[in-house]
């Protein structure tokens, strides 16, 4: 599929679920609404939705929330996707909060996921608190032992925010380093109405060059097909994965789509035009129409987001298209 700059979308990154049993504060607000459960795809469904993208071109499958697995059943639909290895897609990875890691990191690995990113923004359990609003760092530390020991390779996915964990960047790099884990930093993104965003925001540019002052970083040619652009660390042979949405944007190769679980696709992250695959899906159980649908939405996939710090690029949630 090659949309109209000529970039080819490889990679389809599909939100199993809007619900979370965290509520970050740069993600969601504190008292969320989320959709009615009659409202979602069944996993059957979501399940077809990605055999169709497979079909067109898509080789890499990421699952995002919301947090996925709490979605009830879902470890079914990793297993079924994870069967298609080989059959035309290539990656099948997650994005999760941790949170119930331990408990199915070996059925990950069964299904053939080999690398995960986990949210983790602070190593201080105060601050974890504040941020997460309802997580428990212990039990996320317990998630990430299971998958360091199960051989899952981990990204750690860090938000940086500015005056609250900014004094943690060199720790954190270091403690990845010590496990085997890479290191990925992201600015904050203006999805929604979320207090205190502007006030937060801290563009990486500076931070780079702050790290570099303590540690042998030097541009890695390593990618993931996602937007980091990452740097090899020469201390603990481990990487660090800057995104940048506002200060250094990465539309240009932009391989992407993203899939809701209520069957909107959404071309861009920070743009508002959709597609409904739910008629087409729900409309005929031949999937011509459905790709048809795909087709004529990646034919209108914009040039690049308009993210702007001081105002919401668009009103949805991050949650509610997919972290």
């Amino acid at each position: 599929m090659i949309d109209p700059f000529g970039r080819t979308v490889s990679y389809l990154r599909v939100s199993v679920t809007d619900r979370c049993d965290f509520r970050c504060v740069y993600c969601m607000a504190e008292d969320m609404s989320f959709l009615p459960k009659a409202d979602l795809l069944t996993l059957e469904e979501l399940e077809r939705l990605c055999a169709a993208f497979i079909r067109l071109g898509v080789n890499k499958l990421r699952l995002t929330g919301g947090e996925p697995l709490v979605r009830r059943g879902v470890m079914g639909l990793i297993g079924r996707l994870g069967a298609r290895l080989g059959q035309g897609l290539e990656e099948l990875t997650l994005t999760t909060n941790g949170s119930q890691l331990a408990a199915h990191v070996a059925g990950l690995k069964a299904a053939g996921v080999k690398r995960i990113n986990v949210s983790l923004d602070t190593l201080d359990e105060r601050k974890f608190t504040a941020i997460t609003r309802w997580g428990r760092l212990p039990q996320v530390l317990e998630g990430l032992e299971a998958a360091q020991a199960a051989g899952v390779r981990v990204k750690i996915n860090m938000v940086a925010l500015k005056g609250v964990n900014d004094d943690e960047f060199s720790a954190m790099l270091a403690w990845c380093g010590a496990r085997g884990f890479d290191l990925c930093l992201i600015e904050t993104m203006p999805m929604g109405e979320v207090a205190h965003r502007e006030e937060t925001h801290l563009p990486l540019d500076g931070v780079r060059r702050a790290l570099a002052r303590d540690w042998g970083l030097s541009a890695s040619a390593h990618a993931t097909g996602g937007p980091a652009r990452y740097w090899d660390v020469a201390e603990t042979g481990t990487r660090i994965g800057f995104i940048t949405p506002l200060s250094s944007h990465f539309c240009d190769d932009c391989n992407r789509v993203r899939l809701t679980c209520t069957g909107t696709l959404y071309m861009c992250l920070g743009q508002a035009d959709a597609a409904d695959l739910r008629a087409p899906l729900r409309g005929s159980a031949d999937d011509a129409a459905l790709e048809q649908a795909v087709r004529a939405a990646i034919a209108r996939k914009p040039k690049g987001h308009a993210f702007d710090i001081s105002r919401p690029a668009v009103a949805r949630h991050m949650s509610v298209t997919g972290g």
